[in-house]
């Protein structure tokens, strides 16, 4: 039986400026190292992943392991699905390939699945793609290591690695 939404406590305001602050910090962090290497850093499922670290710190989902290894997978196989079906509707099969990756690999990151739609439907060059994304989520774990240590938040991140 789920709990009715009634029944799930809404976090202190403070917290949620507090997750609002740092996420919007590591987002800002992203559009300037992009913009100092001339390439976009900031592709919206990094948003969505910078969501998830800051404002559901403790859920496994935003846990580094997850978060990066399910955005490289996903990726890879968004690249993968774009050389068998080139770009278009090989988007959803490459969304719906890579949510059984992640789940098989114990990697869940739900953006992720959004990498590789991406991936299929703008075809990036791999290497630089690639490297972008690794970066883009090593610093989303450094930042996120910061709320718990000098931002007061109630749950240390990472929980594990």
């Amino acid at each position: 039986m789920s709990t009715p939404p009634s029944a799930v406590p809404r976090p202190h305001p403070l917290h949620a400026l507090r997750a609002t602050v740092f996420a919007i910090g590591a987002l800002l962090v992203l559009v300037g190292v992009g913009v100092l290497l001339r390439q976009p850093l900031l592709i919206p499922p990094l948003a969505a992943s910078a969501a998830l670290v800051h404002g559901a710190p403790g859920l496994p989902i935003s846990q580094p392991r997850n978060l990066v290894g399910g955005q490289l997978i996903s990726a890879a196989i968004g690249f993968g699905t774009l050389a068998v079906t080139g770009s278009g509707w090989g988007a959803a099969v490459a969304a719906g390939l890579s949510l059984g990756a992640m789940m098989l690999t114990h990697l869940s990151h739900s953006p992720a699945a959004a990498t590789s739609v991406i991936v299929v439907l703008q075809a990036p060059h791999p290497v630089p793609f690639l490297s972008l994304l690794a970066l883009g989520t090593a610093l989303l774990v450094l930042i996120g290591l910061l709320p718990g240590r000098i931002g007061g938040h109630p749950v240390r991140y990472p929980l594990s690695w």
